[in-house]
């Protein structure tokens, strides 16, 4: 179960600046509803946030529905390594309704249409040199990728023009495990394509390692990497054109990762709240067991990553 935690509903406080990020302290909320007349449309995480990968958090749903009440705008912004229609038929089947949602936006999706596109005058030309031959470094789950491109998929990652890391192989597996692998393949100059920049994920009660780890790996080892998702710019730019014309001051991000979420926020200018139920529930509780604000403000510093709220989930 995710770890709870109660915090205080503050006086009304004024929207991030961005070139104040590093200046602001994250301030507590109870719920949503206590700042939602500040947002209309809302860019939310999915594991650590939605979901554990088996099953919705508490609370969850019914906040879902409350912004559908309230008019907001949701956009659902994942670093899953799979198309954006394969995360919608994942969470239908975690009980997550595809009408509580307006829109999906995965870290693959991101992937696959630079991959899908390469061919175009426009392409940038990391994409345009790759080749065709691809090494798939992940599991089987991550096959949407693959739908509608130009590549050969090849079963022995020497003979690959290129690497596209999606996940580790099975849960349980570690980067560690691969680094010969790696090593070699740095060695040869296979470039890579990160489809997921987490480090770890919240899976259960378990952190696993995911495809962000292994291309840090990589690059320890000089490897060539590209990166689609959270925090790079890309995937807000693609996120706010999603969400039509929301203006920035009234955008909410939502996320459980200082290094992805928070961070992906302060760059594009956005308010967000950090989830700390997530990857970060045991880094920032007390002796007691409860949130200790002096631990979240230090690991801020070190992220050099602040989000404007704090709460310990998506609750209304």
């Amino acid at each position: 179960m995710r770890k709870v935690y109660t915090f205080r509903v503050p006086a009304r406080r004024g929207l991030c600046d961005k070139r104040a990020m590093t200046e602001l302290r994250p301030t507590p909320i109870d719920r949503l509803a206590a700042v939602a007349d500040r947002y209309d449309a809302y860019i939310v995480d999915l594991w650590g946030v939605v979901h554990d990968g088996k099953r919705p958090y508490p609370g969850v749903l019914d906040c879902f529905a409350a912004f559908k009440r309230a008019g907001k705008h949701t956009l659902l912004l994942s670093n899953a390594p799979r198309r954006a229609h394969a995360a919608v038929t994942r969470l239908a089947e975690l009980g997550v309704a595809r009408d509580l949602y307006d829109e999906v936006l995965t870290s693959g999706e991101d992937a696959w249409h630079a991959l899908r596109t390469r061919g175009r005058p426009d392409a940038a030309p990391f994409y345009r040199d790759l080749g065709r031959r691809c090494f798939l470094f992940g599991a089987p789950r991550d096959l949407s990728l693959f739908e509608d491109i130009d590549v050969e998929r090849v079963a022995d990652i020497a003979m690959a023009d290129f690497i596209l890391c999606t996940n580790l192989f099975d849960y349980g597996d570690r980067p560690a495990n691969h680094e010969e692998t790696l090593r070699q393949a740095a060695a040869r100059g296979q470039p890579m394509i990160c489809a997921n920049p987490d480090l770890v994920v919240v899976h259960g009660e378990a952190l696993e390692y995911c495809a962000g780890a292994v291309a840090e790996l990589y690059e320890q080892l000089g490897g060539k990497v590209v990166y689609h998702g959270k925090p790079h710019a890309q995937i807000y730019a693609r996120a706010r054109a999603m969400l039509g014309g929301a203006a920035p001051r009234r955008v909410l991000c939502v996320g459980d990762s200082l290094r992805t979420d928070i961070a992906g926020a302060n760059g594009a200018g956005l308010d967000s709240l950090l989830v700390v139920g997530g990857i970060h529930r045991e880094e920032f509780a007390g002796a007691d067991g409860n949130l200790d604000m002096a631990r979240l403000e230090a690991a801020c510093g070190v992220a050099g990553a602040w989000p404007t709220w704090v709460g310990a989930g998506l609750l209304w």
